[in-house]
């Protein structure tokens, strides 16, 4: 029996694991992961910083202190609306004068087109000028009475345009003796010059000078300034009779003898003239603009002092 029960007990074995660890998956891969993600974006960051100008920095330290206020505003100098894709930035991150901004850009290349454009204009303007004065030139050889007159015609380029002028000659005056009463072939070499002007588009200045002989009439009456004006304004109706619109005309003006022709004598007869300056555009916008009046500021509702609406004028 006791054999028997000594055959029926269990054997128990034990095995003993010999060192290694645990395992641990694949958490170590990750954090590692991480760890280079921020070294490069720290390296990346330093690497910006590094070659951002001064500007820069401060609009972007001036956006994180107030980012509603400067977007609102329509952004700044590193507020991120530059046409860098890192946020402010610029075009060129090697630039040592700051970003350049797409409206900065656009409004830059518009500035250079339209420069571009005005000086087309201006050589187009000019080369049509210079064109309307051969063509009054060969309008006066081509006529015989006329051509005796080139030596009283003059015509040259200014920065205002095409200059005409008609001077005085001794034996042969524009305008009677201190009136302005337009000689017969005076009158003739205007009507021929307004038909040629008539062809083109540009306004018109008309200008009259007197020598610096006084009037008879003295200073205190009818003097060179009110003769000056009245033949230029003489000269601008024989235009008008020549097939120049009324409105082409833009400014009629007396000078007496504040231009002299020639200064030196002031007593010669080429002193006496008429100019017409056919404007070319800057001219004429300048003329134009300092037309302009600017509106008288409106009368308060009560008067002051006395409580009274004030009178209105009828």
């Amino acid at each position: 029996m006791a054999g028997d029960a000594k055959k029926l007990q269990p054997i128990i074995v034990k095995r003993v694991k010999k060192g290694g660890h645990g395992h641990h998956g694949g958490a170590w891969k990750i954090a590692y992961a991480d760890f280079v993600t921020a070294m490069m974006a720290f390296f990346l960051l330093m690497w910006l910083l590094g070659s951002t100008s001064e500007g820069d920095k401060k609009g972007i330290a001036d956006y994180f202190q107030a980012p509603l206020k400067i977007s609102l505003l329509g952004g700044g100098s590193g507020a991120g609306d530059a046409s860098h894709v890192v946020k402010g930035g610029g075009e060129d991150l090697s630039r040592s004068a700051g970003q350049v901004k797409r409206g900065d850009v656009e409004a830059r290349r518009k500035t250079v087109n339209l420069q571009a454009l005005k000086a087309e204009q201006t050589r187009a303007e000019r080369a049509r000028l210079e064109q309307l004065k051969q063509q009054v030139e060969q309008r006066i050889r081509g006529n015989a009475r006329l051509a005796g007159m080139s030596s009283q015609i003059r015509l040259d380029m200014t920065h205002d345009g095409l200059r005409i002028q008609i001077v005085d000659e001794q034996n042969r005056p524009m305008f009677a003796s201190g009136s302005a009463v337009v000689q017969p072939y005076m009158r003739e070499l205007l009507r021929e010059i307004g038909a040629v002007l008539a062809e083109v588009p540009n306004r018109l200045t008309l200008e009259g000078h007197t020598d610096a002989a006084p009037f008879a009439g003295g200073d205190g009456g009818y003097s060179n300034w009110e003769l000056s004006a009245d033949r230029a304004n003489a000269s601008r109706r024989e235009l008008h009779a020549g097939s120049l619109p009324d409105d082409r005309v833009l400014r009629v003006q007396g000078l007496a003898a504040s231009l002299p022709l020639q200064p030196q004598e002031p007593l010669a007869a080429a002193n006496r003239r008429i100019s017409i300056i056919v404007m070319n555009r800057e001219a004429e916008d300048r003329v134009l603009s300092s037309a302009v009046v600017e509106p008288e500021p409106q009368a308060p509702a009560e008067a002051a002092g006395t409580g009274r609406l004030p009178l209105l004028p009828r």
